[in-house]
């Protein structure tokens, strides 16, 4: 019997250290989508080992990141500025309700049009490193194989305030998406590798 149980608790501890590890890997991965003078002190979000969205840690500036979300295809981690975190934990909480993307759309732009729910900075930027391929290599503690993308956040911005098209000119050229609308944001996509 003594034997069970010391096999039961090695491997118990054994299964809390790995989910220390898999915690660790998602705070140094989500880091990446950060400023590098601003990876220190940035609020960190991840996943629990049930998939449940979490704070991994606390942050102690004005930034804002996300580790990729295992229960989706692809890698995607994301950084923003504390201004856009009302916008974004309002569109967690509408998913969680089983809302779609259009839905959140909507409902998000009807409270910032009537003032409940506080719209981005204007020029707070969303950076999003992403790619089908891309991945957190444990061994270098690196980020490999994505691009950013960028999403500067210009509530009410059209392409006459802003001098930008409303529909991108081509590849890795700046354009308003959403153009007169709460939500309206410059999006840059530069061109994935090899296209």
């Amino acid at each position: 019997m003594k034997k069970l149980t010391l096999l039961f608790s090695a491997l118990m501890l054994s299964s809390g250290l790995l989910a220390q590890v898999k915690k660790e890997d998602q705070i140094k991965s989500a880091l990446w989508a950060a400023p590098e003078s601003a990876r220190a002190g940035a609020h960190v979000y991840g996943f629990d080992k049930d998939g449940n969205f979490v704070t991994l840690r606390e942050g102690t500036n004005n930034f804002v990141v996300r580790s990729d979300d295992p229960n989706k295809e692809g890698f995607e981690i994301v950084c923003y500025p504390k201004d856009v975190e009302p916008f974004m934990a309002r569109g967690r909480a509408l998913r969680a309700e089983g809302k779609s993307r259009g839905e959140i759309f909507a409902i998000r732009e009807k409270e910032m049009m009537n003032g409940t729910l506080q719209k981005p900075g204007y020029g707070s930027t969303l950076q999003i490193y992403r790619g089908p391929d891309a991945r957190y290599n444990p061994e270098t503690e690196k980020v490999e194989g994505g691009e950013y993308r960028y999403v500067i956040y210009t509530p009410l911005a059209t392409g006459e305030t802003t001098g930008l098209p409303e529909k991108p000119n081509g590849a890795g050229h700046p354009w308003v998406m959403f153009p007169g609308l709460y939500r309206a944001h410059i999006m840059i996509t530069p061109p994935m590798k090899g296209n």
